[in-house]
């Protein structure tokens, strides 16, 4: 059994406000992957939630140095 801390999760607004980002691009990149990871309930139309840790990590992961990196 994997280890998932149960820990508040976000909604896709709370997570766009965590990143300042809008919910419009948090919806986008679901859809076309290189967002954060995300936690999906049910299929189709099931809610999807973050956990505040995923969005951290995926900032760390897009941090640059120069914009030609």
């Amino acid at each position: 059994m994997h280890n998932i801390a149960v820990l508040p999760l976000l909604t896709t607004r709370e997570a766009a406000d965590h990143l300042k980002l809008s919910e419009f691009t948090l919806r986008k990149l679901r859809v076309t992957g290189g967002g954060p990871k995300f936690v999906k309930f049910g299929k189709n139309n099931g809610p999807v939630r973050y956990r505040r840790e995923d969005l951290n990590d995926y900032v760390e992961a897009s941090l640059m140095r120069s914009t030609s990196e």
